[in-house]
């Protein structure tokens, strides 16, 4: 095989291909994903791949394959493909997929996240586990399977389906990714996703005793409270009934105002509903425009020093009544920079909402692409973050807009293996992806800096 050098606007991105290909990790899919379909020149397998480096270079659409991945052939040699799938064919082998392909591919993704994933390797004993659980609308045309009329945030009237989700909150990895139809909503979703958390983090009872639920209030029926109590698991979770919220209001004796959020006060609820395990139960109310109060009621197992930890702040010496009520608040006000943000950037960077499939199975093989996307660049992220700490705070959309947007050189031997990766050095970021790739993949040469690009 011949030498190949190459200019790519993503060459930084190549070297999440670098590591990609030296874990072998589409080598499982390849081994575990069977899809009954003629091959002519690539096979379902290797179309799923290209589909898979579209996402992860932005594209936000399969078509958009055609623009973002075909054009790019170094790109493509660094995720170990020497040619790419034209958009119309990767849509046929998505529409060919069946139930039994959905869950290979399923099986084949918590393999990787099994292999590579960092909340798996979370110390009980320290420090607690994390888990926030929550669906996400994916509005979508009517014509699809399993698209209904449903609750869309800021969108009356919208058809779609819902995504049902897990994240490991302190390592921003997603551990369950769960597609359900338009009328599905988070109290009817809430078991099946925490069962399927506790397998693919093969969830010990010593470990659920040392993990925390963060539910908002569409999972927090009474049901599904003592269901997640029985299971040893620990809580922060809003009520699901507004009318149990107004009762539990009535029994406060004192309401102390918050400092972060304007005319919203808590207080503690001295006549508490019964739940199968002990728990401290609070109200909230916030001032309406008309001048009215809204309820709401939070219910948690956790101890003062939990909660302060949760919410990120020191515990005091002898902490007040209003401390720990304040604390507690922040904790679960702490789930909109946690799953919600997640959401947000799966979105906006790796285009979770906007690639539509009619057929419903089609669309859980996109959502599942889409997860291991998205703990692909976590990973690369934490990466660079070892050289340059201010990366933690990248997002999935800027990691993939900026950080995978390095434009440079990238040199292949004779062997068709990537040698280099050199980036424009006029870019901000490129020094600190040059040395967080260095220590990711083990190489001192596979990245420099050139003096001109």
């Amino acid at each position: 095989m011949r030498k190949y050098n190459g200019y790519s606007p993503r060459a930084s991105l190549a070297g999440v291909g670098v590591w990609f290909t030296e874990h072998r990790i589409w080598d499982v899919v390849s081994a575990n994903v069977v899809i009954d379909q003629k091959v002519i020149v690539h096979t379902p397998t290797e179309k799923l791949l290209d589909a898979f480096i579209g996402i992860l270079a932005g594209g936000r659409g399969v078509v958009e394959v055609n623009t973002v991945v075909r054009p790019d052939g170094v790109l493509q040699r660094a995720f170990g493909r020497t040619a790419c799938a034209e958009q119309s064919t990767i849509s046929q082998t998505l529409d060919a997929s069946t139930t039994l392909n959905v869950a290979q591919l399923r099986a084949a993704s918590d393999e990787v996240f099994k292999r590579h994933a960092k909340c798996l390797r979370h110390d009980y004993r320290r420090a607690w586990q994390l888990l926030d659980v929550d669906i996400t609308g994916m509005p979508a045309g009517r014509q699809g399977e399993g698209v209904t009329k449903g609750y869309f945030a800021g969108r009356k009237n919208c058809r779609g389906r819902q995504l049902g989700r897990v994240l490991a909150t302190r390592y921003d990895e997603i551990v369950v990714d769960r597609l359900f139809t338009g009328k599905r909503q988070l109290v009817d979703s809430l078991k099946t996703l925490v069962r399927l958390a506790e397998q693919s983090l093969v969830l010990s009872p010593a470990q659920r005793r040392r993990t925390i639920l963060r539910i908002d209030g569409g999972g927090g029926s009474d049901p599904n409270i003592n269901w997640m109590l029985n299971r040893g698991y620990h809580l922060v979770a809003k009520v699901h009934t507004w009318t149990r919220a107004v009762k539990l209001a009535a029994s406060v004796r004192r309401w102390y105002a918050d400092p972060k959020v304007a005319d919203r006060e808590v207080g503690w609820v001295t006549s508490p509903h019964a739940y199968r395990r002990p728990t401290r139960q609070i109200a909230i109310r916030k001032r309406k425009k008309d001048g009215t109060w809204s309820y709401h009621a939070l219910v948690t197992t956790l101890d003062d020093a939990a909660l302060f930890e949760m919410a990120g702040c020191r515990v005091p010496r002898r902490p007040s009544r209003k401390a720990v009520l304040l604390a507690a608040l922040h904790a679960y006000d702490l789930r909109g920079g946690g799953l919600e943000t997640q959401n947000r950037g799966d979105k906006q960077g790796l285009g979770l909402a906007h690639r539509n499939k009619r057929r419903f199975l089609a669309q859980e093989m996109l959502v599942l692409l889409a997860q291991l996307a998205h703990n692909v660049t976590v990973w690369a992220r934490d990466a660079i973050a070892k050289a340059d700490a201010a990366f933690q705070r990248f997002g999935v959309q800027r990691v993939v807009r900026d950080l995978f947007h390095v434009p440079g050189h990238i040199t292949f031997d004779h062997r068709g293996r990537l040698s280099h990766i050199a980036l424009n050095w006029r870019h901000p970021y490129a020094p600190a992806i040059c040395s967080g790739f260095r220590q990711w993949l083990g190489a001192d040469k596979m990245l420099f800096l050139l003096d001109k690009t």
